[in-house]
């Protein structure tokens, strides 16, 4: 459900659009100006910037409970997702990312809604359906997205701590094996509806807010 597995596996592919993984600037570079594929990088931010010089910068890093740095100066156009961003101070627009009415709305002043810190519940779960670190270390798993589990099964490890899969269902969410996690880092999420789970492609939420920064970019030629 998002291009990060090209940072590990070289390449990804998400609703027909491929993503690569760019190992050097000039590389990430070349790649933005053929634009056959999304290029992916953990180079720094600020490195990047100088390099591309975009025309628009969207920071989807969703930290919620971090407090932005000022960016309306690093593009044309620079918008912001989720809580904390200012519509005319941090960001030149905010897009709003809370389940409800006003989901993908464009903001031009102020701020989007406060995090609630409540998800949204699949099948009767809600906060349940997750697993969080109680330590810091690196996440080992054999399992896969979309693999059935049953509530108790072992789905990972952090050295000697054994993480366990809290409902019956399907794996929709798993920290990549190898990755190191801090503690308290949401690392599994199991959807509870079996078959009927919705592992893969686009989900709803995303999709509204991707739809809120096309609208948001459209006008800016």
């Amino acid at each position: 459900m998002a291009f990060t597995d090209a940072v590990f596996d070289g390449k990804a592919q998400l609703e027909g659009v491929f993503a690569k993984h760019a190992r050097t600037l000039p590389s990430l570079r070349a790649m933005v100006e053929c634009n056959r594929a999304v290029a992916v990088t953990t180079d720094d931010l600020m490195q990047l910037i100088k390099v591309i010089r975009p025309d628009v910068l969207v920071d989807a890093r969703m930290r919620k409970r971090q407090h932005p740095e000022l960016q309306r100066e690093l593009a044309r156009l620079t918008i912001g997702l989720g809580p904390n961003f200012i519509a005319g101070e941090t960001t030149d627009l905010v897009i709003e990312t809370a389940w409800g009415e006003s989901l993908g709305q464009v903001i031009k002043h102020g701020a989007s809604l406060p995090q609630t810190g409540e998800p949204k519940a699949i099948a009767g779960h809600e906060r349940d359906r997750f697993v969080y670190t109680e330590v810091a270390g690196e996440f080992m798993t054999e399992l896969e997205i979309g693999d059935a589990v049953i509530r108790g099964d072992a789905v990972a490890r952090i050295g000697d701590a054994i993480l366990r899969a809290p409902l019956t269902g399907r794996l929709r969410g798993l920290t990549h094996c190898g990755v190191w996690v801090n503690k308290g880092s949401k690392v599994i999420e199991v959807d509870a509806r079996g078959d009927g789970a919705v592992v893969r492609g686009l989900g709803e939420r995303p999709a509204c807010i991707a739809e809120g920064v096309l609208e948001a970019i459209k006008d800016l030629g």
